[in-house]
């Protein structure tokens, strides 16, 4: 069975963005870069709320022509996967290979999860909160930047718990730590 795989990055006080919802201060640098890069490869299928997904869609058409070497590496991975968004009020899809889904449904997405050939995502930290609340994350990667915002979106949902195994762990050269950690049944 496939895994569904948490990846966020955050402030070391634990947000995804600000309390004005911006997150420029949460921009890789290439080191940082080509490591996502390797990260998602794998993934076949990415589970999105509609405001990442409104975030991400930028890769579907971003030019990469004076860009470095892995944002274009980046674009390719993006394009090459399926998405499926998440929402109640997006109307229609900007992305090739894309599909809007009214809800979060566990049974559908375990139905995915035993089907996939490979790794799903899950993208934005209210719709991953619901993911890992009903059971179904089954890896953490989180990107730990050296800035406290004092306030946001939490990366980790409220008034859930899990238990998490810790199976790897980076420092980059930015002061960028990543946690990879596995969720215990």
């Amino acid at each position: 069975m496939a895994k569904l795989i948490y990846s966020a990055i955050a402030s070391l006080d634990g947000y995804v963005e600000d309390e004005t919802g911006k997150f420029d201060w949460a921009m890789p640098d290439e080191e940082l870069h080509a490591f996502v890069n390797d990260l998602e490869r794998p993934i076949g299928t990415y589970l999105y709320g509609r405001r990442m997904y409104e975030t991400m869609v930028f890769w579907e058409t971003a030019s990469m022509a004076h860009e470095p070497a892995m944002f274009g590496d980046y674009a390719r991975i993006w394009r090459a996967a399926e998405k499926i968004v998440y929402s109640r009020t997006l109307a229609e899809v900007s992305s090739a290979r894309t599909r809007i889904e009214r809800e979060l449904d566990r049974d559908a997405v375990l139905g995915l999860k035993r089907a996939a050939a490979a790794d799903l995502a899950v993208g934005g930290a209210e719709l991953a909160g619901q993911a890992i609340g009903a059971g179904l994350v089954d890896e953490c990667h989180l990107f730990l930047f050296p800035v406290v915002v004092g306030g946001g979106k939490r990366a980790l949902p409220e008034g859930v718990r899990a238990q998490l195994e810790l199976l790897d762990e980076r420092r980059f050269g930015s002061g960028v730590v990543h946690l990879h950690y596995r969720v215990r049944a």
